[in-house]
């Protein structure tokens, strides 16, 4: 079978279009298998894998989890907030510890940027980003371009406008770099306290109106507001924020056309998206879910270089 380039999948900067286009055929195969009647195969029977999770999280956590158990992978669960880090134990000394089990692959989130790229530099096990603090956030981005492929096909051309919170977002910076790799147009949309300053040298554009970038794009990605990560106000008020960059279904259907919206989850509802448009036709926010379980199964069975 084909492998990755990689021997981590650490963030989309470091991946190549033929990977992503590896993961999403990869993907395809694994979607077919987990809407037949018995979900399960024997690819990963062999692999251990450990999730280790230093910040809380639920549906990464799970749909990493269901996807482990898809591929009839032995899986553990690590929490920090159960775990001798709390103790003064190092980052290092706890996966080391982990791995002495005879672990084979992590799947790591962690509140610090570059957190799992300094992991990769003193183990020989695979990791996976499952999100470091700011900085990327791979398989959702990679989820995210899975599910606007099955909707409008090749991805060159096409417009993603990616609004809301971007300067707290891990989610945004790895869309930008997958997005781009696979030809579309980027757009990142918001009030100007939360775009990072030197968001336009990443070769994006950026508006401030959310009407006209939803006129803009075929694809609006609608992120949460990150109140947990934020240290000042940002904004006046979510009410504030709502009336000027909350995404109703009157705004649209004002809209001249059709659009697809999206939401990595989870939403806060009436901030920026309402109910009436989170859960209209424009919506794919349950098919990214769905999606999520295929796209993680098709990276893990790449890294381990499972045989067919």
């Amino acid at each position: 079978m084909s492998k990755l380039s990689q021997k981590h999948l650490l963030g989309i900067k470091d991946i190549t279009r033929e990977d992503i286009e590896l993961i999403f055929e990869t993907a395809d195969n694994f979607k077919e298998v987990i809407n037949r009647p018995i979900k399960k195969v024997p690819s990963l029977r062999d692999v251990t894998i450990a999730n280790v999770f230093f910040e809380n999280s639920t549906r990464t956590r799970l749909s990493f989890e269901l996807a482990q158990k898809r591929l009839s992978a032995d899986v553990i669960n690590f929490s920090a907030s159960n775990s001798s880090v709390k103790k003064g134990e190092t980052l290092l000394d706890t996966v080391n510890n982990i791995l002495a089990m005879k672990v084979d692959m992590i799947v790591m989130r962690h509140a610090s940027p570059g957190a799992p790229h300094y992991l990769a530099k003193h183990i020989s096990a695979n990791i996976v980003n499952a999100g470091d603090g700011t900085h990327e956030h791979p398989t959702q981005a990679l989820l995210d371009a899975f599910s606007i492929r099955e909707k409008l096909g090749d991805l060159t051309g096409k417009k993603i406008a990616i609004i809301g919170d971007i300067l707290h977002s891990r989610v945004a910076l790895s869309n930008i770099f997958a997005l781009q790799k696979l030809g579309a147009k980027v757009m990142v949309c918001g009030p100007p306290t939360l775009l990072p300053k030197f968001i336009a040298q990443l070769g994006v554009e950026v508006e401030l109106d959310v009407k006209k970038a939803l006129q803009w794009c075929d694809v609006a990605n609608v992120l949460r507001i990150q109140l947990e990560r934020q240290q000042i106000k940002y904004f006046p008020s979510l009410r504030e924020y709502s009336l000027y960059y909350g995404i109703s279904r009157r705004l649209l259907d004002s809209l001249k056309k059709q659009i697809i919206i999206m939401h990595p989850g989870p939403i806060n509802r009436g901030v920026e998206l309402t109910s009436d448009a989170a859960d209209s036709p424009h919506s794919i926010i349950l098919d990214q879910v769905e999606n999520g379980v295929a796209v993680r199964m098709a990276v893990l069975y790449l890294l381990a270089g499972a045989k067919g």
